[in-house]
């Protein structure tokens, strides 16, 4: 149930996951300029992102029966109450809940992770900002002996991710700020006006 027959899986990987993104962002800031009018929170965006997301996966699946179990979740934590961690640079463990993440809820285990979103407003303090980067470059790295690579258990501390976006509102100037990260490594950022 849990293992992909040989020869069949194809992983999906980070331009798929990218453009997959841009498509649901695109329909996230044109079905919701009334959010970024009335300043709304960071959660009540992630929400509307998370439906936008979902609808483009849906239709995925629907064409190409390729995010069969696959969720958009808000702050998601499935280990049994305990918030799931990272390991940091200092290799010291760090409790994390992600804004929004699209993942299989455990369904896949040899490709769990698909994307994690941290979501900021420009007005924040910058030591939020640095340390949604952070979570991102350590949520984004590929396994390196210290979690659990089997494709078969669960691993202990979150990481694997294809894709993490970093994306920061700014409604005094009604733009967004996004960054990409893969592997541990932010490898592009772009500036959309909503």
């Amino acid at each position: 149930m849990n293992q992909p027959r040989k020869g069949i899986y194809t992983p999906i990987t980070r331009d798929e996951m990218v453009l997959l993104f841009h498509e649901a962002n695109a329909k996230f800031l044109s079905q919701n300029t009334d959010l970024f009018a009335t300043e709304v929170a960071e959660r009540t965006l992630c929400g509307a992102l998370m439906v936008a997301i979902n609808s483009v996966i849906k239709k995925g699946f629907k064409r190409l029966n390729r995010y069969r179990n696959y969720f958009v979740d808000v702050e998601y934590n499935r280990n049994g109450g305990k918030v799931k961690t990272i390991i940091n640079d200092d290799f010291k463990i760090v409790p994390i809940n992600c804004d929004l993440i699209l993942h299989s809820r455990g369904h896949h285990k040899w490709q769990d992770n698909l994307i994690a979103i941290e979501m900021k407003k420009a007005a924040r303090p910058e030591t939020e900002k640095l340390d949604d980067r952070n979570r991102l470059i350590a949520l984004t790295r590929l396994t390196d002996g210290v979690w659990s690579a089997d494709g078969v258990t669960l691993p202990e501390h979150v990481c694997g991710y294809v894709l993490g976006i970093y994306y920061e509102v700014d409604i005094k100037n009604m733009t967004v700020h996004i960054e990409f990260y893969s592997e541990g490594d932010k490898f592009a950022e772009e500036q959309i006006d909503i």
